[in-house]
């Protein structure tokens, strides 16, 4: 009964917490986690508040998805004894699993945001529930320094109108895709189910320094190029990164043009992680994966986690990487195009020679009605790259609607087809592959 009644008194406490910073929910340069984030990258550099003390505002996101896919690759058919599947194994590691229509796992975020001085606000995300950990554990988290008061009054206040200092283990600005996709449950950004399939997102610890004035943007970061924080010694070098655009959203023009360039490079490491950082996982579930896990062994069985990346694709430059993506956004009224040009180079710990992948996507979306609560959308995604074994390509159709009831919550209704393709593919599980069929996911962001 005494415990009980601890648990009760923490509970009450925590949300007597919650209402009180309730009426405080809006911080300077800040990116709304709602219908509101629609549209802005960066946080904006506009809202500097005369600060009243540290303000705390507790949010955070969930997810559900119904997925209905079906897959097949050129092995559905294939038996032990022939060509190339000398026994059960081998066969194990080239047929598909079999999937059915279900609910995947239901995913939660936890955001922390504080207020801790005038122009200094700090961010924390935990990942409550996703696919690859069923416990929570921290994303990551940065200080963003806008103003430099807290050190002196009125220090460097010239510089810092069009400065912006941000320092943490955090997810590094390259490029503006990251902006639009899913971060595990914060996926009311997202006009789709599924992020791109070259899916470039990757914490670091680092600094990023921002230069904004009338439109432009400039950005010079540097990382220790490390997912997993350590201190063991490894041949891993420092990350470094930029960004170069402009953007006439402050104009207040009814056309909205965005264009940036970024790039991120890494001479030297233990494992880059830019394709294959994301722990959270991709939103299409089990898909493309053989009956054995590729050179894991185990069965796979009913666990997604051993495959939590499914559908996407990681050119393996795990060595030495550099890469280049551009994006243009237009808006005018209730339409919008947004692309992605993606152009990157390295080489794996093995590899003597430097391979290639290039990527592309364009997102054209229509919104409309009372306030824009319901959109129309639809995406192409190709992927062509270099392997060992030779050059694959994959392309990816998206089709996609979605609905804010309020908001902070959508539903989103799409269809997606994705194939495989190339002779890099040949004697793999992904020969031939491909899949398509329906999703549906329901957002809640705050």
């Amino acid at each position: 009964m005494r415990t009980l009644l601890s648990k009760i008194l923490v509970v009450t406490l925590s949300l007597t917490g919650l209402s009180m910073f309730a009426q405080q929910r809006d911080l300077s340069n800040f990116r709304a986690p709602d219908q509101r984030g629609l549209h802005v990258f960066e946080a904006p550099k506009d809202s500097v508040q005369e600060f009243d003390g540290v303000k705390v505002r507790v949010g955070g996101s969930s997810t559900l998805q119904f997925q209905g896919l079906s897959h097949e690759n050129a092995w559905e058919n294939a038996q032990v004894g022939d060509a190339g599947i000398p026994d059960q194994d081998a066969l194990d590691q080239l047929q598909l699993i079999g999937i059915e229509s279900n609910f995947n796992l239901a995913t939660a975020n936890l955001d922390l945001d504080v207020q801790l001085a005038k122009g200094l606000r700090m961010h924390l995300r935990t990942y409550l529930s996703s696919r690859h950990h069923p416990e929570p554990y921290v994303k990551g988290g940065y200080f963003l320094i806008d103003d430099l008061g807290f050190i002196s009054e009125g220090f460097m206040e010239n510089l810092m109108k069009y400065v912006t200092i941000k320092i943490g283990h955090m997810e590094n600005n390259y490029g503006d895709a990251h902006f639009r996709r899913s971060d595990n449950s914060a996926a009311i950004y997202n006009p789709f189910v599924g992020n791109l399939i070259m899916d470039a997102f990757t914490t670091e610890v680092g600094a990023e320094v921002y230069y904004r004035r009338g439109g432009f943007i400039g950005m010079l970061g540097v990382s220790n190029g490390k997912l997993n924080q350590s201190v063991v010694e490894s041949d891993t070098k420092p990350s470094f990164l930029a960004k170069l655009g402009y953007d006439n959203y402050a104009t207040g023009d009814d056309f909205r043009f965005r264009l940036t360039g970024s790039v991120y490079t890494t001479s030297e490491s233990s494992r880059t992680y830019l394709y294959a950082a994301d722990r959270a996982g991709s939103r299409y579930y089990l898909v493309l994966e053989s009956v054995k896990t590729n050179g894991r062994g185990g069965l796979a069985g009913t666990n997604p986690t051993n495959q939590f990346r499914s559908g996407r694709f990681d050119p393996g430059f795990s060595n030495e990487l550099t890469s280049f993506m551009f994006n243009p956004f237009l808006k005018k009224g209730g339409l919008e195009f947004f692309g992605t040009v993606e152009l990157s180079s390295g080489k794996s710990n093995r590899e003597s020679a430097t391979r290639n992948a290039t990527q592309l996507a364009g997102e054209l979306i229509y919104r409309f009605g009372t306030n824009d609560d319901i959109y129309v959308g639809t995406r192409y995604n190709t992927v062509n790259a270099e392997l060992g074994s030779g050059d694959v390509d994959i392309n990816r159709f998206n089709l996609s609607a979605g609905y804010f009831f309020t908001k902070n919550i959508l539903a989103k209704l799409e269809y997606v087809s994705q194939n495989h393709d190339g002779d890099g593919y040949a004697g793999t599980k992904y020969q031939d592959g491909s899949f398509n069929g329906i999703m549906m996911e329901a957002v809640i962001s705050f």
